[in-house]
């Protein structure tokens, strides 16, 4: 199989931008000529290898990173945002869409939120009791959909944060949960266990943190450890928000929740040692869970986050889906990108994870793309604690490319050469390219459709 080339021009402007080279010494410092370099940086020419070794000696560039992606991630939201309805006429081809996510990867982005906050607007004016008498109709992306955009374009890796909690864990004497507990007590927390409502209570008038008597240990654990990072680690959570640049305090503080969540896991789970663990037990989910005493959930979670530039892990999707389909969690480090909106695919094995509670199934798919994925599923309930409490279910999808499958213990006796082994699945059926889809559960916006009222097949239409 030939060699996918390279276009990278976006990251060598960018790194030329932060080391301050003009185009004529980085072209000397990497043995290429000016007009070469230039041709690069626009796209018109693959990064040779020539450059890219020059890359690592001259910089100590993680040439790893010219394969981000962003690109990737661009060029599916762009999709998607394209499918909406009030674009009229034909979308874009795909290679168009792809030169703008190479080449101007800001302007994408710009496209991007202008399509969100028209959608956030057309959203709030289908709720006229909620949109009547508000002073405020700015248009801006819901504080949500701001944050999750913010780790989605982050590769869901926070580097200080994660290099704080990993140095926090190493210099642990004990036990990571008595280590959590002398740093709060050191800070005048008290931590009590009790009867409530709710997992996580602090009063910082009284400086009292209470935890759920009936949460699972390792949400104990989780929870001790985002506490003391929301107060011992609060500078560099608000420095971190300051350069994210959020557009509301409610965004801002939704995502300071969220980078103490991160700050939690990367302390539970330290990264070197996580992924020496993970790499050596074959990403045994269940033996990682009991080594670093966290749930399922939180290993699948930590898998997608191994990306630190020199260090990367497996390149992973995680994703969490409740019962009704929708994605409550979503990350991707591969080629393959959830839709931004709505469910995923019906013919993915994570919706199958809800009738087979405690086991995990394993499927290999292949997107309209071509590209192949070995996929994990299995439900995750979480009991309330006490009669009356409702459960709450979710199903966790994690997976990889099919090159990495080998590296993981769930793939073993899999037959990956057998005739139909690899399950035909989508990201979304607005922009699905498949027409022959039995489980589609709307036309495709892309494509033209054939209505013959005196025949029917699977679908009521057929698509051209």
């Amino acid at each position: 199989m030939a060699l996918q080339k390279l276009y990278a021009g976006a990251k060598l402007r960018e790194l030329r931008g932060r080391i301050g080279l003009t185009q004529k010494v980085f072209s000397e410092k990497l043995g290429v000529s000016l007009p070469y370099l230039n041709q690069m940086e626009n796209n018109n020419r693959p990064v040779s290898t020539t450059v890219v070794l020059a890359l690592a000696q001259e910089f100590g560039f993680d040439v790893t990173e010219l394969q981000s992606g962003d690109e990737a991630r661009l060029v599916g939201d762009m999709r998607e945002a394209l499918a909406d309805p009030i674009f009229g006429g034909p979308p874009p081809p795909l290679t168009d869409l792809r030169l703008a996510a190479s080449n101007a990867p800001a302007l994408a982005r710009a496209f991007l939120e202008l399509h969100t906050a028209y959608r956030q607007t057309h959203e709030r004016l289908a709720s006229l009791d909620e949109a009547l008498g508000r002073e405020d109709s700015r248009l801006q992306p819901s504080p949500w959909e701001e944050v999750r955009d913010f780790f989605h374009y982050c590769d869901n890796y926070i580097d200080a944060v994660d290099r704080t909690a990993e140095r926090f864990a190493n210099e642990a004497d004990s036990s990571i949960e008595q280590a959590a507990l002398s740093a709060l007590a050191k800070l005048g927390v008290r931590v009590s266990y009790g009867d409530t409502d709710k997992i996580r209570q602090y009063d910082p008038a009284t400086k009292t943190l209470q935890l759920a008597r009936t949460a699972a240990p390792a949400t104990q654990r989780f929870q001790l450890l985002l506490q003391l990072a929301l107060i011992k680690e609060d500078p560099l959570l608000e420095a971190t928000l300051d350069l994210a640049r959020f557009q509301s305090p409610q965004a801002r503080s939704i995502a300071k929740v969220g980078l103490a969540n991160y700050f939690a896991g990367a302390a539970l789970m330290p990264y070197h040692r996580f992924l020496e663990a993970a790499q050596t037990n074959r990403h045994d989910l269940e033996r990682l869970s009991d080594m670093f005493g966290a749930s399922l959930e939180q290993v699948a979670h930590r898998l997608s986050t191994l990306q630190r530039p020199g260090a990367k892990g497996i390149p992973f999707f995680f994703v969490r889906v409740d019962p009704a389909g929708t994605i409550t969690k979503r990350h991707s480090a591969t080629t393959l990108q959830f839709a931004r909106f709505g469910g995923a695919c019906p013919l993915w094995n994570v919706h199958g994870a809800f009738e087979t509670p405690g086991r995990w199934l394993r499927q290999l798919a292949e997107t309209p793309d071509g590209i192949r994925y070995f996929c994990l599923a299995r439900d995750v309930s979480k009991p309330g604690g006490a009669w009356g409490i409702p459960t709450r279910r979710y199903a966790i999808g994690l997976g990889c490319e099919v090159k990495h499958a080998h590296a993981l213990v769930y793939a073993d006796h899999l037959s990956f050469d057998a005739a139909g082994a690899f399950e035909p699945i989508g990201i979304s059926c607005r922009i699905c390219e498949r027409s022959q889809c039995p489980h589609r559960s709307v036309p495709p916006l892309e494509r033209q459709l054939n209505v013959d009222p005196n025949a029917r097949g699977m679908l009521p239409y057929q698509v051209d």
